[in-house]
């Protein structure tokens, strides 16, 4: 798949604000300030399609974008973030929820966790929503030029264990770098059932 468009579709609170069911959807979760925006900017070759910020918590919405008219991607709120107001944080778990177990375009979910952290609570839960709702995923690890090579196969295996998966299961992502884009579309792919997957140069 050649990166041809990517557009911003709308963001949503509530069920009635979703985009019609027309394309099939990824979704993309994970805390706040893991990099979603920075992954989906990679994949898409485009530099601000996803505003980034330093300031965790500021994807407060669903946001929906169309991607080659073909698929659309789905960034969560991100989750964890207690400074956020309270009226967001109790706001985003049912929103996420809601999302994750109603859409019927929804063809699967990329996790994203920091290399650098443990994964806590909130991660095994929506390890064990998706795998309740029947909703394939794969765990994507985020910030991988914050290590050397040694100490990120460490965290691979150590993350890999702790959440019950095969390192090989992991795939290892840097956003500064973009090493792990080709094997994240490969993801994409699978979980749509597309045979397509863009190279590195497109």
């Amino acid at each position: 798949m050649k990166i041809l468009s990517a557009e911003f579709v709308t963001s949503a609170v509530k069920v009635d604000q979703y985009p019609e069911l027309r394309l099939p959807e990824i979704a993309f979760a994970g805390r706040s300030n893991v990099g979603k925006s920075s992954l989906i900017n990679v994949l898409v070759n485009r530099k601000r399609l996803v505003k980034t910020s330093s300031t965790p918590g500021r994807t407060q919405l669903v946001n929906f974008f169309d991607i080659n008219d073909e698929i659309t991607f789905v960034d969560l709120p991100g989750y964890g973030y207690a400074k956020a107001p309270k009226r967001v944080v109790r706001e985003w778990g049912p929103m996420v929820e809601r999302y994750l177990a109603e859409r019927r375009s929804l063809k699967g979910a990329l996790l994203l966790i920091d290399i650098r952290r443990s994964p806590r609570e909130d991660e095994f839960n929506l390890i064990e929503w998706f795998r309740a709702h029947g909703i394939p995923f794969r765990v994507v690890l985020t910030k991988a030029d914050k290590f050397s090579n040694n100490k990120r196969q460490s965290n691979v295996s150590r993350i890999a264990k702790e959440l019950g998966l095969k390192s090989s299961e992991m795939i290892v992502f840097s956003a500064l770098s973009r090493s792990g884009r080709e094997e994240v579309w490969q993801a994409i792919t699978e979980l749509i059932g597309s045979p397509a997957v863009p190279s590195a140069q497109e």
